[in-house]
């Protein structure tokens, strides 16, 4: 209903010529501004407005220890393929898998680049972001349901750790425990929980560091890689999903992180993992891996030794005091060094693909995980747990001002950044335009230094938005996926936490560069000043949160941003009289921001000055000035209004932006068990990859608990690492 709206009220609120009806227009654009910030909390699924519904396959099966319901997942048939509108064709990422994980069992899906192990972990975790081109096809189960008809909790840990870099990591922890659990909880029993997490990951020795960032040094990769941890299994999560956590890691970073999962996994919870090359050490501490090769299925089961056995039945044998994992890894990757090492590969590869497609269509990992004795008060603290918050509007508004205000207020560096360019734009102006007195030659300098100062001002705030806001916008779209909050509340905390720090840059600008330059000596003629070029700031950085919310990264809103504004200063009444525009122009000078400051500093300042003159034809009054620019007859009032219309057009269109531009996800087409994946035949890609090899169809499936026996696999060249 709210973005229905969005045409008719920005209609209105983009009308800011009028005096009377402007005004009206005004108060209106606040009420909906208010309207859409005091609209209802997030969604809840439907397992949060049930708090004593149970999440399992209705077997009455008791949750594990710690409060973590067992959750197997389960996939049948998995396919996805991308399509290529120039070449018409087809390629496959993910080509008919088959598997299963376990709770209280570590999977590993291992393979080499571009096999398709993050691909898999996505569709797993409906995380695979939404593409026309795209195709997913099979069976995906939690306890035996879909997943659209039994939610679970899952947390999905990325190869980006994304934070706040100013909150410490008890805040940033904190925080995300008063957003998520319950309100049953007091502020002691909160605390507690937040502790036990904090020791539990192993980040009590930095739990009053502050994150940081590129430009603060904070916590190290693995701290803050065990804080993400940290933050997802606060709802206490069944399935846990992490995407190459070693990304970026030393080895024995890259070995807590993992030993954090596998400790995860002994407490109850089903952990998916997809990793590149793992030291030898971190590969025991797997309980299942899938090997994955140009999007097929190699191996599917049990790790440690049981995966070498496996291949030493074809001729593959892992020479002694070689890690495992690497020996894997060569033996599904494919060697472009020459055609013949190519085609080799490719044999190799498709011979085992095609073996392992013969022998089940599903390997069972392990016996199923032992149901497990948990107290009445465990089970009842862990339901609270699971329970997202259901705290009001005004509850998350107040907590998000919190954190606002804290990354704000500490962020130093870029603080004294603009602390630093207000001073020294302060001074350089002053200096130029130095006690500028009342010839007819000052008058053209006055309204070159007004104009400056309008330009200087907004591209200031906009390009200090336009930086930081693409990455808290990624960070805030995945908090809103989880249901945290609601996106009224946090708009609306970022605009009051900014205005104390905002207002103070605009207000040292113009105590220094006002007295230098000899503007209008009047104390109230200053308060006017700073007050303009103050809204004007802010308009800017609502202007950059549009732009960010336009764009996917920060290069492209620093592209972006400042295109903009170039239009705006072109029309912003220096260098185009606004009489002057041509009409199918005449709409930009009501959006230019540039305008409507160059206009209220131009009233304040030429309003009720004297010039000195000898000839007739000479200005002699500020009035006359102000006539030459189109701006009689306008009041400081009337700029500022203005200038609030556009702060609130350009608030509610990152509203709607953000609102609209929420992450999709592709939907998984559920692929009837006696129905076979789609063939590249049936695209019309007979001979499109030779070597995509396609499993049999399920209608055959085994006993999960029968055994198998490898059979020979004939013209496959023994196996040899180089170089051993």
């Amino acid at each position: 209903m709210m973005v229905g709206l969005g045409a008719k009220k920005v209609g209105q609120i983009a009308s800011f010529g009028g005096k009377g009806a402007g005004q009206v227009l005004a108060a209106a654009a606040v009420a909906l501004l208010i309207r859409l910030f005091s609209g209802p909390g997030p969604a809840l699924p439907p397992e949060d407005d049930e708090p004593g519904r149970s999440d399992g396959d209705g077997g009455g099966e008791a949750p594990a220890a710690g409060g973590v319901r067992p959750v197997t997942v389960r996939w049948r048939s998995i396919t996805c393929s991308v399509s290529d509108k120039s070449s018409k064709s087809v390629r496959f990422l993910l080509n008919n898998l088959s598997g299963e994980a376990k709770p209280g069992r570590l999977l590993a899906i291992m393979g080499p680049s571009g096999s398709g192990k993050t691909t898999l972990l996505n569709v797993l975790a409906g995380q695979l972001v939404a593409s026309p081109r795209l195709h997913l096809s099979g069976l995906l189960e939690f306890n035996g349901q879909p997943r659209a008809n039994k939610p679970y909790k899952f947390a999905y840990i990325r190869q980006d750790d994304l934070f706040f870099s100013q909150l410490t990591v008890r805040e940033t922890l904190s925080l995300a425990a008063e957003l998520q659990l319950s309100e049953d909880y007091s502020v002691d029993e909160r605390e507690k929980y937040v502790n036990n997490l904090l020791f539990k990951l192993g980040l009590v020795s930095c739990a009053e560091t502050r994150v940081g960032d590129a430009k603060v040094r904070g916590i190290s990769g693995g701290e803050k890689k065990r804080l993400s941890l940290a933050c997802e299994l606060i709802a206490s999560p069944s399935v846990i999903f992490a995407d190459e956590p070693t990304t970026g890691l030393d080895a024995f970073q890259a070995e807590k992180v993992m030993e954090t999962l596998r400790q995860l996994a002994e407490d109850g919870h089903t952990v998916i993992c997809s990793i590149h090359q793992p030291r030898g050490s971190v590969y025991y501490k797997f309980d299942d891996i899938l090997l994955l090769a140009e999007g097929a299925l190699v191996y599917s089961g049990p790790a440690r030794e049981e995966p070498l056995a496996y291949f030493s039945k074809f001729g593959y044998s892992c020479p002694d005091h070689v890690n495992p994992a690497e020996f894997l890894a060569d033996l599904i990757s494919i060697d472009y060094s020459s055609a013949e090492s190519v085609n080799s590969s490719h044999k190799r590869i498709d011979g085992l693909v095609e073996s392992f497609s013969q022998q089940s269509s599903e390997i069972l990992y392990a016996t199923p995980l032992t149901r497990r004795e948990i107290s009445r008060n465990g089970k009842k603290l862990d339901k609270r747990a699971a329970v997202r918050s259901k705290g009001g509007w005004w509850r998350q508004f107040w907590l998000l001002l919190k954190r606002a205000w804290l990354q704000a207020s500490r962020d130093g560096p870029t603080n004294k950044v603009r602390v630093n360019m207000s001073i020294a734009s302060a001074i350089i102006f002053g200096s130029v335009f130095w006690r500028m007195g009342r010839s007819q030659t000052s008058i053209q300098d006055r309204m070159g230094l007004l104009q400056v100062t309008a330009i200087n001002t907004a591209m200031a705030a906009l390009t200090k938005t336009v930086g930081v806001f693409p990455k808290e916008r990624t960070i805030v779209d995945r908090e809103r996926a989880k249901g945290s909050y609601a996106l009224g509340p946090y708009l609306l905390s970022k605009l009051l936490a900014e205005i104390p720090i905002g207002a103070a840059f605009p207000l040292m600008f113009g105590a220094l560069l006002y007295p230098m330059a000899h503007l209008h000596p009047n104390l109230c003629r200053f308060g006017k000043f700073c007050g303009v070029v103050t809204v004007e700031s802010f308009a800017a950085s609502a202007m950059g949160l549009t732009v960010g919310a336009m764009v996917p990264t920060t290069e492209a809103a620093m592209a972006l941003g400042p295109s903009l504004m170039t239009v705006f200063i072109v029309f912003g009444g220096y260098y185009v009289n606004a009489d002057n525009t041509p009409i199918i122009f005449r709409w930009i000078p009501r959006f230019s921001l540039i305008r409507w400051a160059f206009q209220g500093l131009c009233i304040n300042e030429f309003s009720g000055l004297k010039f000195d003159h000898e000839h007739s034809f000479d200005i002699q009054t500020g009035e006359q000035a102000l006539e030459r620019l189109s701006f009689g007859g306008s009041r400081i009032r009337d700029t500022v209004i203005a200038q609030s219309r556009i702060l609130l057009f350009w608030y509610y269109t990152t509203y709607v932006l953000l609102k609209k531009n929420k992450p999709r996800y592709q939907q998984l087409e559920y692929q009837p068990l006696h129905q076979s994946s789609p063939q590249p035949e049936d695209f019309g890609l007979e001979n499109t990859k030779e070597n995509l090899q396609q499993e049999p169809s399920l209608s055959d499936e085994v006993d999960l608990n029968q055994q198998f026996e490898s059979p020979a696999v004939d013209q496959i060249r023994p196996f040899i690492l180089e170089g051993l």
